[in-house]
């Protein structure tokens, strides 16, 4: 008899998100397949043919083992960088390095019939927050005036003429202090004073800091979509405040659920996590959508909710988005 076909869950060790729907399918007796692209080569053996007849082989890691034609669906999460062996000289490691991602990176983006939430190809699209705020646009939000610029005058003068002005980080990337202690850039008003000749060292957002009465985080999982109304947040980044917020699971407004549609389908997203700031006329301000959010804080029964929608997407190779 042919065991069933595995989910295959790409992200790293500390991934609580990723937890909780491995926990449901575990629950629901679906096999899964956990392993994470920068284990590889140290802890990830890979063995791929491809002929005419398409792509064979498998993918091992130390405890489980896929072929690579029955993986059933990615769940693509946050798997950590491609890495090279220790020892290799600068220029053997970034060759490496490249090769390991062109190589396993475009074998996990290839499995035939499998069904990804999402492609990773369509998060790195999605990530860019210029073409975000455009698609935005296009799908019907109301966008904030927001400036993209290197340019310090330009920056003051967006400041003095859209204030208050908040700076968002374009990408969540990794950053350390001297210690090797991880840091966050968060979203925070600024003064157009403090906007000096540093602007001018890189690309930098800045946007009209929303009046809001409170935040929205809607995640759309296929077909289904999930608003919960944040509030109690005292500043502009409601991140920094878990623990003093209250998290309500709200009906989505048909014309937020519309443009929510439009905007998945623009980048051919399974999933995605949309913040939007609610004004005291209930108008929704677009922020961004996290196309890999995380979800697994909510106090429950919100994350339920969120985790049987994975789970079944993966579970049904996405046969059944309506579920």
């Amino acid at each position: 008899m042919t065991p069933p076909a595995p989910v295959l869950v790409a992200t790293r060790t500390d991934d609580a998100t990723a937890d909780v729907v491995i926990a449901e399918l575990n629950r629901r007796r679906v096999p899964v397949v956990r392993l994470d692209p920068g284990d590889f080569p140290q802890s990830i053996g890979v063995a791929a043919r491809l002929d005419g007849s398409g792509l064979g082989g498998h993918v091992r890691t130390t405890t489980r083992t896929a072929e690579l034609d029955r993986v059933r669906s990615v769940y693509w999460r946050r798997p950590r960088p491609y890495a090279a062996p220790s020892g290799l000289e600068e220029q053997d490691a970034r060759w490496s390095v490249e090769e390991a991602r062109f190589g396993l990176g475009g074998l996990l983006a290839s499995l035939p019939g499998a069904h990804y939430v999402n492609h990773p190809w369509r998060n790195r699209d999605a990530e860019y927050k210029p073409a975000q705020l455009a698609v935005a646009a296009r799908c019907g939000f109301e966008v904030p005036p927001t400036l993209l610029t290197n340019n310090p005058a330009a920056a003051r003068d967006f400041a003095r003429e859209h204030g208050p002005v908040v700076y968002k980080p374009l990408r969540s990337t990794d950053y350390h202090d001297a210690q090797g202690r991880a840091l966050t850039v968060w979203v925070d008003e600024v003064d157009p004073a403090d906007l000096t000749a540093g602007i001018a060292q890189t690309m930098h957002q800045f946007q009209h800091r929303v009046p809001s009465v409170a935040d929205l985080r809607v995640t759309a999982v296929g077909k289904k979509v999930f608003t919960v109304r944040i509030d109690g947040a005292p500043g502009p980044d409601w991140r920094r405040h878990y623990d003093s917020l209250t998290y309500t699971l709200i009906n989505t407004p048909p014309e937020l659920a519309k443009g929510v549609r439009a905007y998945l389908d623009t980048f051919g997203l399974v999933f995605g996590a949309f913040d939007f700031g609610l004004d005291a006329a209930d108008r929704a301000w677009w922020y961004e959508c996290n196309p890999n959010g995380q979800f697994a804080w909510f106090p429950e029964p919100i994350t339920s909710h969120l985790v049987c929608a994975v789970a079944d997407q993966l579970q049904y190779a996405g046969e059944h988005r309506d579920r």
